[in-house]
């Protein structure tokens, strides 16, 4: 890794955030916190003024079908502008295909503005839910892989070396504003109750977030997740519980079902220090 300069003299690099929603809006908190030249994209025009004040330096940029020459001159402006692009662009629920045509404008920009790094924000929900911990080796990024996610991810893992990149792989995002007990309350006769949970608290995604860009951690992929995992079916009552709403019941099953999201990798290779490992003791901070 090449970390940041601790010599106070140095000038931190300026980040893009690409995709300043609940997420992105409270990375860029954390960084110009930090000391950080944030730059930030936003498809919202209410929300430009919002950044503006927090010291965000907005763009207005919606990706999609319609992109064309003027938009595309704003995002490679923007990329210019920065050594770290952090890409926080969720796929959206449409046909099969779409997500890598997304963000193909983004790739194309990327390269032409010779930006140096690139923190992709990705998920979880590339892996099987297979009942086994799943590692980062479990789904490859790459441009041929039957899931959009896994080649979008490949699309910005580079061939030639243009650039650094590392990809983060999130769990299930709680916080303020996410509280995972409005999550299944009320619902009732619920399946895999015997699958474990893979959250993570929104404190420790910036957390995490930000110290990959502070420490120099480029060339991984990364999965992000708190360590304890709850079953579904005592984690989500008492989260509803919490909130003083009706609790959701799950089917009787035998057996484990379900995905646990191992995350031992990240723990070796950053120097960061969950505050929310245990999602249960987390509830009054969401």
């Amino acid at each position: 890794m090449e970390p940041v300069s601790d010599d106070p003299s140095f000038s931190l690099p300026t980040v893009a955030i690409l995709g300043c929603g609940w997420l992105g809006t409270a990375l860029a908190r954390h960084l110009l916190a930090a000391g950080h030249p944030v730059l930030g994209t936003t498809t919202t025009p209410a929300q430009v003024e919002a950044l503006t004040e927090l010291g965000v330096r907005p763009h207005l940029l919606q990706l999609g079908t319609d992109f064309g020459p003027p938009a595309d001159g704003v995002l490679l402006n923007l990329l210019k502008a920065a050594s770290v692009l952090v890409l926080n662009v969720p796929p959206r629920a449409t046909a099969a295909g779409t997500y890598p045509t997304l963000l193909r404008p983004v790739h194309r920009a990327v390269a032409a503005a010779g930006i140096g790094h690139v923190l992709f924000v990705s998920s979880t929900s590339v892996y099987p839910d297979e009942p086994r911990a799943m590692r980062e080796a479990d789904a490859l990024s790459n441009r041929d892989a039957a899931s959009d996610v896994l080649r979008a991810e490949g699309h910005f893992v580079p061939r030639y070396g243009q650039w650094q990149s590392t990809v983060v792989r999130l769990g299930g995002l709680i916080g303020p504003g996410r509280a995972p007990g409005r999550f299944l309350a009320g619902r009732q006769a619920l399946a895999q109750g015997n699958a474990p949970v893979n959250l993570l608290h929104l404190t420790d995604a910036v957390g995490v977030l930000g110290a990959i860009i502070r420490h120099g951690a480029w060339g991984h992929t990364f999965n992000v997740a708190a360590a304890e995992h709850p079953l579904r079916r005592d984690f989500y009552p008492a989260a509803a519980r919490y909130l003083g709403l009706e609790p959701p019941t799950f089917r009787p099953e035998t057996g484990p079902t379900g995905k646990s999201i191992d995350s031992s990798l990240l723990r070796r290779t950053v120097p960061y220090e969950f505050r929310h490992d245990d999602v249960l003791a987390a509830l009054p901070h969401c």
